[in-house]
């Protein structure tokens, strides 16, 4: 599995709208400036979220997107996912019938004892890791504990 610059990009873009949405619609130029990416990608982006369920939109002044769920139920697995399809570090190992010859044999064996461990333990990671994890992240290390402290006050206010 390789996330491509769309997966990459459009989690910056979701992480940046569960930061500054605060129950509001945020348009789509105003976080395409902020993350410095076209807003037609942003388009592009937020076309696969909302068709995915993870953002919801408004159309008019006060229009933009937001958030879906809160970012306590929404995972880093869900926006791969909706913006990359499988994330599957190798495709599924299909030995044809009756040939088991050494090479076959081989990448069975290492499809079973090593590539199905690795796609469940980044699997893995991926569902157990919300916005909110990454959002408490990145304000402690880069916001400062003051900016965390403002972060979690507005969490437990959900």
């Amino acid at each position: 599995m390789r996330i491509s610059t769309k997966g990459r990009y459009g989690l910056r873009a979701i992480l940046d709208l569960a930061y500054y949405s605060k129950d509001e619609y945020v348009p789509l130029n105003v976080i395409a400036k902020r993350q410095q990416v076209s807003e037609k990608y942003m388009e592009q982006l937020f076309s696969a979220l909302k068709k995915s369920g993870l953002v919801i939109s408004s159309i008019g002044v006060q229009g933009g997107y937001m958030l879906s769920r809160s970012p306590k139920e929404i995972t880093v697995g869900d926006v791969l996912l909706a913006l990359e399809g499988d994330l599957s570090i190798i495709d599924e190992v299909h030995t044809p019938t009756g040939d088991k010859g050494d090479a076959n044999l081989t990448d069975e064996y290492l499809h079973n004892a090593l590539w199905k461990k690795i796609n469940k333990e980044v699997y893995s990671l991926l569902i157990n890791t919300t916005l909110q994890d990454l959002l408490d992240k990145y304000a402690a290390k880069v916001w400062g504990n003051k900016n965390a402290d403002q972060l979690n006050l507005i969490k437990n206010l959900e």
